[in-house]
């Protein structure tokens, strides 16, 4: 199976359009390339999450994606699981919860998704899921809110499903964090983004996406209630990890 993503205008160029971080229209207007062009081994990444996290899709259960933006982790899984599966997608940003409905207007007419306004810091999306995608989106939520999201997830999972979960991570120590975030940027503009993008954009990120360590997040992992944890992808500062709830 081919990995597929969205599509959309070149995000070269892009300027945030205030001081603080906002998933705004002109953001979503270019978030696919300004994705692939941000994240190291974008596709590599998406396509890993696809695999591990189909390995505990039961049929008759909901995938619940977390933070969904324009629909690009839940595609595949609606691709290759249709209507056997419900698909659950919760954001923010009413430019992105517009784009994704748009672009599963059909799913959502024939009633197998649903996509809808949820902020984690006060709620939580309805119904249990066999593997719930949090992908790029608990950074966003402040630290204090973190532990009882992901119990929520825990609570949330039937047993026998996992979560998946992608961050930005820090690195152990801060001269090692400094390394890994070097060439982090050397990667951006390897990717076309100039000196002048790459720091408008950290500056508009501050105190907007609040990374903590990988230890961090496993440890909030286990604290639960998740008893199989594993990270099957890494690249410098950033990790994704794979929870599964014991039957």
């Amino acid at each position: 199976m081919t990995y597929t993503v969205e599509r959309a205008d070149n995000s070269l160029g892009h300027m945030p359009s205030g001081d603080r971080w906002q998933f705004d229209q002109s953001v979503t207007d270019v978030f696919a390339d300004m994705l692939r062009r941000s994240i190291p081994q974008y596709e590599v990444m998406r396509r890993a999450v696809f695999d591990v996290g189909s390995d505990f899709v039961m049929p008759g259960t909901n995938i619940v994606d977390l933070g969904c933006a324009r629909g690009d982790a839940l595609a595949d899984f609606i691709s290759a699981h249709g209507s056997a599966n419900s698909y659950v997608g919760v954001d923010v940003s009413a430019p992105m919860l517009d784009a994704v409905s748009a672009r599963f207007a059909d799913h959502i007419t024939a009633g197998v998704a649903s996509f809808s306004y949820t902020d984690l810091r006060t709620s939580y999306p309805d119904g249990e899921a066999s593997l719930t995608l949090c992908v790029l989106t608990l950074q966003f939520t402040p630290i204090e809110y973190r532990q009882r999201i992901v119990q929520d997830m825990f609570r949330n999972t039937v047993p026998g499903g996992a979560v998946i979960l992608v961050e930005k991570v820090l690195g152990a120590t801060g001269r090692l964090g400094s390394v890994m975030i070097k060439h982090y940027y050397a990667h951006k503009a390897g990717n076309g983004y100039s000196a002048e993008e790459i720091e408008r954009k950290r500056l508009a990120l501050e105190g907007v996406l609040v990374p903590v360590t990988a230890r961090w997040n496993e440890e909030m992992l286990h604290a639960a209630g998740f008893q199989e944890i594993d990270c099957f992808w890494r690249w410098m500062n950033f990790a994704a990890w794979v929870a599964v709830k014991s039957r």
